[in-house]
């Protein structure tokens, strides 16, 4: 008798020890920790962001036709394979006429025209300033630019591109200089560039 309520006790209490660690078990994957995973059901519209490096080539539109090269730092925030936002700075300060040079600040729209293998046409629309440093020291002036453009981009690896484009600018209030007609400069020119992908 007294092993039988001793074998009952037992069983009582590997019972109740199975139904705590049932209920812990249910705890831990009850619907509202199994709504929980490890990876996520949609992914972002494919962000990133590209830094690159431009060398240039261009008419500066005053002065002798002789053409300024630089160099420009530029970046592309992509919205998706298709839209994304462009800003650059372009310094021009090389082999220009009696110590001319022109720099720029752009930013704005750019669009993936379509998809051809690692080839991505595109067309952009830029606004910003254009500054210039007139020949002779006669003076300088800083004007509100818009820059259209179109070039392809090509990409070398996932994260490596290379690119050529044209960029033709206006500015239209320029050269506002004493004894010049102030019709607007219209710089324009040849990049050469790479970029990097960041993230």
């Amino acid at each position: 008798m007294a092993k039988a309520r001793q074998r009952d006790r037992g069983i009582r209490r590997a019972a109740l020890g199975a139904a705590a660690l049932l209920c812990l078990v249910g705890g831990f994957l009850s619907p509202a920790r199994l709504s929980a995973q490890a990876a996520p059901a949609v992914r972002g519209g494919g962000q990133s962001l590209w830094g690159g490096a431009e060398l240039s080539r261009y008419s500066p539109d005053f002065g002798p036709s002789q053409r300024l090269v630089g160099g420009a730092g530029y970046f592309d925030l992509d919205w998706n394979s298709r839209y994304a936002v462009e800003g650059e700075a372009r310094f021009l300060r090389f082999r220009g006429f009696a110590g001319e040079f022109q720099d720029n600040y752009l930013i704005g729209p750019k669009v993936v025209v379509f998809f051809h293998g690692r080839f991505r046409p595109y067309a952009k629309a830029l606004v910003g300033l254009g500054k210039i440093n007139f020949p002779y020291k006669i003076g300088s002036g800083t004007y509100f630019a818009i820059a259209p453009g179109a070039g392809v981009d090509y990409r070398l690896t996932r994260r490596i591109a290379l690119r050529a484009e044209y960029e033709y600018q206006f500015w239209p209030s320029a050269p506002g200089v004493v004894g010049e007609p102030s019709n607007g400069l219209k710089p324009n020119g040849v990049n050469l560039g790479f970029a990097y992908r960041c993230r």
